[in-house]
């Protein structure tokens, strides 16, 4: 028999984007269902009784830990979040598996191999770790800046590059997109383009999901410099920018990041 599994998150392309990761990482899982919020995702648990459970952390209503507080050691929980520190507390305990959004095909496959080897035991108990992040979370809203006040930046706001003897601090607002080869990964910015020593895979982890994308695996591009995004016929696309001439391809694999738009 196939594994099951049981996607919950608010958010629909993130549902769609880790299903679409899950049929190419682990092809005999069987995703039986996915929720839009913490009540549907125990409900639909409660009817479908899938083995694995992927439940987003912040979800209206009922959030991911009521949500596995209810469904206890009847399945193996991951929980996807935005907010590293949850994620790390929970790893750290050893009792379930994590992903942060925007999650990479490497670390899920990490995860998939985790639970692989965890589906031949039962679930971990979980109720300690479940109070723990439960007090992170209400510590988090207790201590949230208020709506008056100025927020801490949660997202890199500023990009270091150096031109020459020059170190140039590059708005992020201002990028356009950003394009690695081995080494290097080129800014492109209002103001020109500049190299920097960083790998896409670090940047994405850094960046506003909101507003930057990766559509390649050499490519991340800011959602507000877009202008149009051009279909071929292989399930690729192109993106246009606008103000500038190129077209960044975008790979099959992340061309459902335009499918709502």
């Amino acid at each position: 028999m196939p594994t099951t599994a049981l996607i919950a998150d608010d958010e629909p392309l993130l549902r769609e984007h880790l299903a679409s990761h899950l049929a190419r990482a682990w092809p005999e899982l069987q995703l039986v269902g996915q929720a839009r919020n913490g009540r549907e995702a125990v409900a639909m648990f409660e009817e479908l009784q899938p083995q694995v459970v992927f439940l987003d952390v912040h979800m209206p209503g009922l959030n991911g830990i009521e949500a596995a507080r209810s469904i206890g050691r009847r399945a193996h929980i991951v929980f996807v979040t935005a907010y590293e520190q949850y994620a790390v507390q929970a790893f750290e305990q050893g009792a379930v598996d994590y992903l942060v959004k925007p999650f990479q095909e490497a670390r899920l496959a990490d995860t998939v191999q985790r639970l692989r080897e965890r589906l031949a035991r039962p679930a971990p108990e979980m109720g300690p770790l479940l109070d723990e992040l439960a007090a992170a979370l209400r510590e988090r809203a207790g201590t949230a800046a208020p709506a008056h006040a100025a927020a801490a930046p949660r997202w890199l706001q500023w990009i270091k590059a150096s031109v020459g003897p020059t170190l140039r601090l590059i708005p992020v607002d201002e990028v356009q997109y950003l394009r690695s080869d081995e080494k290097y990964t080129l800014v492109a910015w209002q103001g020109g383009d500049a190299l920097i020593r960083r790998s896409i895979r670090e940047l994405v982890e850094e960046l506003d999901p909101d507003c930057f994308v990766q559509i390649h695996r050499s490519v991340i591009v800011n959602l507000r410099h877009v202008q149009q995004v051009v279909r071929s016929g292989n399930d690729t696309a192109d993106v246009l920018l606008k103000g500038r001439p190129e077209r960044l391809p975008v790979s099959r694999s992340y061309l459902h990041v335009f499918r709502q738009m």
